[in-house]
């Protein structure tokens, strides 16, 4: 270590320094909604609006649309700006299941 390095020097750079943790495993409520697209997609042939979510739910369009913005945001699901009717769940299509994904979790319909 250099001998002029100055106190706050050697906290900023020992605090910038970050390691990247284990994922979190998904909740109960994000594989239920990742289960429901899933399945509103392969049944219909296009992905689900915010809107059926919503009523399937039974929940507020600021609940669902914090849900995807949150399920995007772990990578578990893509969406193209824009663009309506755009999610899908990348795991289904890469050779994964979904069963695996979720692990013993149940999901409810």
């Amino acid at each position: 270590m250099r001998s002029d390095f100055v106190k706050g020097e050697a906290d900023y750079l020992s605090a910038s320094v970050s390691i990247p943790s284990a994922p979190q495993p998904i909740t109960d409520l994000q594989g239920q909604y990742l289960a429901f697209i899933h399945a509103y997609t392969k049944l219909n042939r296009r992905p689900p609006a915010e809107a059926d979510m919503q009523r399937y739910f039974g929940t507020t369009p600021p609940t669902v649309h914090r849900m995807v913005l949150e399920l995007e945001r772990r990578g578990l699901i893509r969406r193209s700006a824009g663009q309506a009717r755009s999610m899908s769940v990348p795991l289904a299509h890469s050779g994964h299941s979904l069963a695996a994904l979720l692990g013993a979790q149940r999901i409810h319909a």
